[in-house]
């Protein structure tokens, strides 16, 4: 006769291991919009600004760290990058402890800390920022549809 405590421990365990392998793993969406962010990063790094803004839907939203008012025209997202890449240069773009969150199979929400680098007069300076992206997958490529970054308080 089979031992049902057994059985059912065995049952439970498995149940646990499968359930940790998908809590650990990220779904083709989260990979897709996490390559985004490291494209933006990379453009970032080489003040190119026509990759930086190809990047952005021409519906997105935008908050930039420097943004007084929210920025909803792709021509103010370009011309707040050109000012902004083009200085204190060479620049860095980080993203440190970070949250990547599929919302939908053509919706993510990429949230966390960053940091944010320019060199003046030789000496290179941090900017540690929050900052939150949301890209939509549409047509086939993902875009950032909204984007938030504002410096950490303190």
């Amino acid at each position: 006769m089979p031992n049902h405590t057994a059985t059912l421990r065995s049952a439970w365990f498995g149940c646990i291991f499968f359930l940790a392998a998908c809590a650990g793993s990220s779904s083709s969406a989260e990979r897709d919009a996490s390559a985004v962010i490291q494209r933006w990063a990379t453009a970032f790094k080489a003040s190119d600004v026509e990759t930086i803004v190809s990047l952005y839907a021409p519906d997105a939203l935008f908050f930039g760290t420097g943004s007084k008012t929210l920025v909803t025209a792709p021509a103010e997202i370009r011309s707040y990058f050109e000012a902004a890449l083009q200085r204190n240069r060479p620049r860095g773009a980080e993203l440190l402890e970070h949250t990547v969150r599929a919302v939908s199979e053509d919706s993510v929400i990429v949230t966390g800390l960053d940091r944010i680098s320019g060199t003046k007069d030789g000496v290179v300076e941090y900017s540690h920022g929050r900052v939150t992206f949301v890209l939509q997958k549409r047509g086939g490529s993902w875009q950032i549809v909204h984007f938030h970054r504002s410096l950490v308080p303190g």
